[in-house]
């Protein structure tokens, strides 16, 4: 029996990249899962994909009272990750506000509507998925790196107000998701190339490194309040 075998996970932004990902760790250790996202053809897509026992939900993070209804119906989870998030970036005097406001909307409020209203067990957690730009900013990434150190700093704070949950991040550097195939695939790889010329660990992220950080996360009664950073080294390099 592992860890998570029988537990009851939701994972936000569950039907691509890291949320798919950890949903299909989190299948593969034995856990019913649900996979919740705002498009319910993608999230029939990833379902198809993971083969063990496996729940949809539509959900999305920007719809207060559709949050509150949804998890008024559920009984308490056992783990809840949230990835999901839509984050338009540029530097700061040329981002329109309204789309800096729309990222700030969907990445950290999305994160702070659901711990605000998911009814998790007291020997469970909750994992919100930031970055590193949070602990080493870019010229051309401010917003990014200010709403992920927001999340960081939610996380602290959340461990101690809804303890004994644990509350936790997990903090990616350049991971290789569908966020980038808007590139054609030269351009793609020619940026993981230079990337990961300049890491330490001189490879670019894969979603299962993210994934194994979130399973360590629950599945360690010790750790809370914590962010774990799997980034290559890249904010030491």
């Amino acid at each position: 029996m592992t860890l998570l075998q029988n537990k009851r996970i939701l994972v936000v932004g569950g039907s691509s990249g890291i949320g798919l990902a950890v949903a299909e760790q989190a299948v593969s250790s034995g856990a019913l899962v649900t996979i919740a996202s705002r498009s319910a053809a993608k999230l029939s897509e990833a379902a198809g994909l993971l083969s063990g026992r496996v729940e949809t939900a539509v959900l999305d993070t920007g719809d207060e009272k559709g949050v509150e209804d949804f998890f008024g119906s559920e009984i308490a989870w056992d783990h809840v990750v949230v990835s999901a998030a839509q984050t338009p970036g540029g530097p700061v005097r040329k981002l329109p506000l309204q789309d800096a406001k729309q990222a700030m909307e969907s990445k950290f409020w999305g994160a702070y509507r659901i711990a605000r209203a998911a009814p998790i067990n007291e020997t469970g957690s909750l994992t919100f998925i930031s970055g590193y730009l949070g602990e080493r900013p870019n010229a051309n990434s401010v917003l990014q790196g200010a709403i992920n150190a927001a999340l960081d700093s939610l996380a602290r704070g959340l461990a101690l107000e809804l303890s004994p949950v644990r509350v936790n991040t997990v903090s990616p550097g350049l991971i290789d998701t569908p966020f980038w195939s808007k590139l054609d695939e030269g351009s793609r790889e020619a940026l993981f190339d230079r990337a990961a010329a300049n890491l330490p660990a001189k490879v670019v992220g894969q979603p299962s490194d993210v994934a194994n950080a979130v399973f360590y996360l629950m599945t360690t009664p010790f750790a809370t309040g914590s962010t774990v950073r799997v980034d290559g080294g890249g904010a030491i390099a």
